[in-house]
């Protein structure tokens, strides 16, 4: 059983997680081929696409799956440590990108993501279950 204030908060990160995609799609797209590492042996704007597609997928299912959210919660936990390093490589490489345009902007944001997934696993009821 999950709180009010955990399903509210699954509906924000459900929307912020489709909006990120949406925008992976379109008016981002080149911001996020930025923080792809060059490492990654995938060509950049497909790994920006199948992330983008990821994230509206995880999305609306962390909105429309209520059943399966501690599924979907690890899920999409698993995704955002996944894509940190892209994160960590903008920072390092200093790509200017998504409003992102200087070493300090770039470093606040690096906690933000295990902000983010102690989110999703709070808000899902994977933190907290026994």
């Amino acid at each position: 059983m999950t709180s009010t204030l955990q399903t509210a908060t699954r509906f924000v990160l459900g929307g912020a997680l489709v909006f990120a995609g949406v925008s992976h799609l379109t008016f981002a797209r080149e911001g996020f081929e930025a923080q792809v590492p060059r490492w990654v042996p995938f060509d950049v704007d497909d790994t920006v696409l199948v992330s983008g597609i990821g994230e509206i997928a995880m999305g609306a299912a962390l909105v429309a799956l209520p059943k399966e959210r501690h599924r979907i919660g690890v899920l999409i936990a698993a995704f955002l440590a996944a894509v940190f390093p892209g994160n960590l490589s903008q920072h390092r490489n200093q790509r200017d990108a998504l409003g992102l345009d200087t070493d300090t902007k770039r470093a606040v944001r690096l906690p933000f993501q295990p902000v983010m997934i102690a989110a999703v696993l709070w808000s899902t009821g994977v933190l907290g279950r026994s």
